[in-house]
């Protein structure tokens, strides 16, 4: 790995300090954003070999080596400014109360995804025919990011148009998992999961529309939030897709919920933001009371997945520390389909993403074929299933959701059936992985080995996925923790309770 050496020269525990934990630092005087900034960046630079700097580091730079993460494909010149400038803030004690306001974020190192546009920076979506383009305006999170005194450093990648569950471009090369680089951080936000486990920030955008949040998330061994439907602002015109939602990742469940309270919120660009019960607690004192009593539903295969082994055992053994905390877990059997559920949501992208997909790539000749693949799946099933068809099914799924949780108040699966995808794999034939007694399956599509499409179907559902252990490929395994629409507070309190009775590794062990 690039820098392994410099490594050791670097403070890890600045880099693995949780966002919260640094906000407390710097209101005492302990520590300065800058110091934390130039920590970060320093690791940036010796794990990622300091390729992307500068405003037009998107188009282009030295190749990635084959063990490079290579999650960041831009550092920001106005970071070490806004540092400073935060730092004179505190000086100053010109700061509101913790996790409000102008000072909520004040002075920590954000990662966004690429997509996330900043005025004036490139805004090419993995797409090497757009390494020109800039954005013209702030995407909504970024926005909110920065009003809130955030200082976003980092840029990180996606797959082409984030329409893979694997991340590679042509424009940006191979993005790979810090547990283990020969496999995947997962797609499509895999730049920010691997970001942050390698320790180039405490807090991290995504987005998810098939569970772009939720994949690299388990993948990484970081905690991702797919809020419900409306609660994150997007940008219009596919911010009015259903499916879709922009989000937080981060490395403790605390750190996701004061990145959610920030984002969170009606706007006036996007005409389906609603507004919520209240801010999230960013402090769970009381994560393990909070269990007893608490009805949980478990969905090992949510229907008919094929789980690995490995994954069902560390979602089983998760919900077992539950139960002996005091919580009801009970296992409940839903009447999916990997398959229908593949036809009815890719029949629902057919009629929506698939078309703008093509649109904006029309007469570009040199798309991944992953991308390509997409289109042409796409199309073809929505010329099977109308759009009033999708909705049909849609309904469907998500009474059957309904009735699995009635008088639960949440519900626990896996986010991935498998334990991990190579890192420059494209899937074209689908997907081999092994199923529960450990003989080999063959899924015609690779998206039929993640668990994270149907709660977009239901997506006022709440969803935060937490690391439940770890593979023997050295990867992370995640658990989807679901909640009842829009009850956000649920699926926290959960996270934070797992959290506490059986704490995760923060960074990976690039050192080794």
């Amino acid at each position: 790995m690039s820098g392994t050496h410099a490594l050791a020269a670097l403070d890890t525990d600045l880099c693995a300090l949780g966002a919260v934990e640094a906000l407390g630092r710097f209101r005492s005087g302990e520590l300065s954003p800058v110091e934390l900034l130039e920590a970060v960046l320093a690791r940036i630079d010796a794990v990622d070999g300091g390729r992307n700097t500068g405003a037009d580091a998107v188009a282009g730079g030295t190749p990635p080596s084959d063990t490079d993460i290579n999650a960041v494909v831009q550092i920001l010149d106005g970071a070490r400014d806004a540092a400073r400038d935060a730092e004179q803030r505190y000086r100053t004690d010109d700061v509101e109360p913790f996790g409000r306001g102008s000072t909520a974020l004040l002075g920590l190192p954000v990662a966004t995804k690429e997509k996330h546009g900043i005025a004036g920076e490139p805004l090419s979506q993995g797409l090497g025919a757009l390494r020109a383009e800039r954005a013209a305006a702030d995407h909504p999170v970024v926005e909110r990011i920065t009003a809130a005194g955030g200082v976003i450093h980092a840029r990180t990648s996606s797959p082409e148009f984030s329409c893979a569950t694997v991340t590679h471009s042509g424009l940006w090369g191979v993005t790979r998992n810090p547990w283990n680089p020969a496999l995947s951080p997962g797609g499509s936000s895999g730049g920010a999961g691997a970001a942050l486990a390698a320790g180039y920030a405490p807090l991290a955008t995504a987005s998810d529309i098939a569970g772009s949040t939720r994949i690299p998330a388990a993948f990484c061994g970081v905690v991702g939030y797919k809020a419900p439907y409306g609660r994150i602002p997007g940008l219009p015109p596919l911010a009015a897709d259903w499916y879709r939602g922009d989000g937080p990742m981060a490395r403790t469940v605390a750190d996701t919920a004061l990145l959610t309270n920030v984002l969170s919120g009606v706007h006036p660009v996007d005409h389906g933001t609603v507004p919520g019960a209240g801010a999230l607690p960013v402090e769970f004192p009381d994560a393990g009371d909070w269990l007893a009593g608490k009805r949980i539903a478990l969905a090992v295969r949510l229907g008919d997945y094929p789980v690995h082994p490995e994954v069902e055992r560390a979602v089983r053994d998760t919900a077992a520390r539950l139960a002996a905390a005091g919580a009801i877990v009970e296992e409940v059997v839903l009447p999916w389909t990997s398959g229908r559920i593949r036809d009815v949501t890719m029949g629902h992208f057919g009629h929506i993403l698939g078309p703008a997909m093509a649109q904006l790539t029309s007469g570009m000749t040199d798309l991944a074929a992953y991308t390509q693949r997409f289109i042409a799946d796409a199309a073809s099933a929505a010329e099977r299933m109308p759009l009033v068809d999708t909705l049909a099914g849609e309904a469907a799924l998500q009474a059957d959701l309904a009735a699995a949780m009635r008088g639960c108040d949440v519900l626990i699966a896996p986010v991935n059936a498998m334990d991990g995808l190579r890192a420059d794999g494209a899937y074209l034939d689908g997907l081999d992985l092994a199923g529960p007694d450990g003989a080999p399956v063959h899924l015609d599509h690779y998206w039929q080995g993640h668990m994270t499409v149907p709660f977009n179907v239901a997506n006022r559902c709440p969803v935060l996925a937490v690391p439940a252990g770890r593979a023997s490929n050295g990867v992370p395994i995640g658990m989807q923790i679901v909640g009842h629409p829009y009850a956000e507070a649920s699926v926290f309190h959960a996270g934070a309770a797992v959290e506490a009775l059986q704490p995760w590794q923060r960074l990976a062990p690039l050192e080794a």
